[in-house]
């Protein structure tokens, strides 16, 4: 597989919300990477996630959370305000990268990748709005993705995690 000049959504650079270094090769198994925001109606989707985390981690699975604030200024803090938030509210302890355009001419390289991925309905393209989840399997391929409405812990979401851990 081919992304953009890369041979995985893996080895697409990206950066810690703090501003280092990260690399999302160095994560050995799959992936759940969703676009998060702290004042949007979806904003409890952070339990599920950090839920997921728990019970998968220990599995190989990585959620990857993606602060954006381009659906109505729903992330607008800083860096250190976003983990502040995150940590004390929620509790996560799984990876956010830096705040990134997830659409539009500034659409990160990640984001590039992951929107060439259709939904169940056989849609590709701009994301929708916060929380959009895409699995990578171990390999970076990415093999679904699932729109915000859909829960983090939704059966078809636990089924694609599931078939990614398996993989």
């Amino acid at each position: 597989m081919c992304v953009m000049g890369h041979s995985s959504i893996k080895d697409i650079p990206v950066r810690a919300l703090d501003g280092g270094d990260f690399s999302l090769s160095d994560l050995s198994g799959p992936l759940l990477i969703v676009n998060v925001a702290s004042r949007c109606g979806l904003t409890p989707q952070y339990t599920q996630l950090e839920q997921l985390q728990k019970d998968y981690g220990p599995r190989g699975l990585t959620v990857v959370g993606v602060p954006c604030n381009q659906f109505m200024g729903q992330e607008p803090g800083t860096a250190d305000e976003i983990a502040e938030f995150c940590s004390t509210t929620y509790g996560v302890t799984f990876p956010l990268l830096e705040k990134t355009d997830v659409n539009g001419p500034d659409r990160h390289p990640l984001y590039a990748a992951l929107t060439e991925t259709a939904d169940a309905d056989g849609e590709a393209g701009d994301v929708t709005w916060n929380f959009e989840k895409f699995v990578v399997d171990a390999d970076g391929a990415v093999t679904a993705r699932f729109r915000p409405q859909t829960v983090p812990d939704a059966p078809e979401v636990i089924a694609a995690l599931e078939a990614a851990l398996a993989s």
